[in-house]
């Protein structure tokens, strides 16, 4: 039953006036206050979109369809990768969640040196054009990551037999991470120099609930120098960057604004620090984007999502660096009227 306040219909004419505006994003990013409320999501799910295009939309191309979606919601970026460099992965099982030691294939040195190391491409994919060549007049790419430095090692090698190398095989581990990170390097400045990019999301999860998934002295010997080369790159190229990490960041949040540099944080989860902390904590350093619990999303009434999400706005007015959106992304077990009252308290503004 479609909610008499929040729903597709109401979001859609909240936008129908609403100009995108990447300079929005770009003034979170750099340390200001943005003109209007500013949304932020990494990534939607696909029945979401398709509601939120609504009746007469004849365009057949899916990423046509979901450019009009994110349109229609109100954004003002839209993430794509540059192309569709990937490391080659061994077989595991997915179904809701997944075993991190499970279909490691780089297991040893002679791992190593047979895995097919792929190439990376300078040049943006047929997607990246066709994005490109539709983007709304306003809207910027977000270019993300086939995940980053730690998510592929531990998918390439298993994350139990990572952590017995970084301890017992020091010199096989660094070479491990550089092979993973200096590819990783020349995808992101190929990325930065595309004058449709915006901006770019160094994609990486590190940590659990209670910690990094390495001690933060590993993190800072394998992982951290590849992400400062690829902050260092995108700067020089006049590109803001936001770090995506899940995980308890207690331990390492000076390396996130102080060592690598990155101009925002992106996934909080309220049972490791709620949103609010966080920004009270960090916003005079780095920006926040998101941060409305996943959980939360969830669970609560649309209504209390609307005023959790008026609060945070709220809250960041006028200290800016902030933009409004859920603690990690929009997955597809998340109820659309949550989503609706969570944008709506934005886009409902104007």
């Amino acid at each position: 039953m479609t909610h008499p306040r929040f729903n597709a219909e109401a979001v859609r004419e909240a936008t129908r006036n609403r100009a995108p505006d990447f300079g929005q994003l770009a003034t979170i990013l750099r340390g200001g206050a943005p003109d209007r409320p500013t949304l932020f999501e990494f990534f939607l799910n696909a029945a979401l979109e398709e509601e939120l295009l609504g009746p007469g939309v004849t365009e057949t191309d899916a990423e046509l369809r979901k450019i009009r979606a994110w349109r229609a919601a109100g954004f003002d970026h839209y993430t794509c990768p540059l192309n569709g460099f990937a490391f080659p992965r061994g077989e595991r099982e997915q179904l809701r969640s997944v075993s991190m030691s499970a279909g490691g294939i780089v297991r040893s040195r002679a791992d190593f040196e047979a895995y097919p190391w792929p190439e990376v491409a300078a040049e943006p994919d047929a997607r990246f054009r066709t994005v490109e060549r539709a983007l709304p007049e306003g809207v910027r790419i977000m270019v993300n990551g086939p995940c980053g430095v730690l998510e592929n090692a531990v998918a390439l090698m298993g994350y139990e037999d990572l952590c017995v190398n970084v301890m017992e095989d020091l010199p096989f581990a660094q070479a491990f991470f550089d092979a993973i990170g200096s590819r990783l390097l020349d995808y992101y400045r190929a990325a930065v120099v595309q004058p449709a990019v915006g901006m770019i999301v160094s994609n990486d999860d590190w940590g659990f609930k209670t910690q990094t998934m390495l001690s933060p002295d590993q993190m800072r010997r394998f992982v951290f120098p590849w992400h400062r080369r690829i902050v260092e790159a995108a700067h020089e190229a006049g590109r803001p960057v936001l770090l995506h990490s899940c995980g308890n960041a207690t331990a390492i949040w000076d390396d996130i604004t102080f060592g690598m540099r990155f101009d925002g944080k992106h996934s909080f989860e309220d049972a490791i620090e709620p949103i609010e902390t966080a920004y009270d904590r960090h916003a005079g350093d780095i920006a926040l984007f998101g941060g409305i619990d996943v959980d939360f999303m969830c669970r609560a009434t649309p209504e209390a999502v609307f005023d959790r999400a008026r609060a945070m706005l709220d809250r960041s007015r006028t200290r800016g660096r902030y933009a409004l959106g859920t603690g990690n992304s929009v997955p597809d077990y998340m109820p659309p009227v949550n989503v609706y009252a969570l944008w709506l308290a934005a886009v409902g503004e104007d």
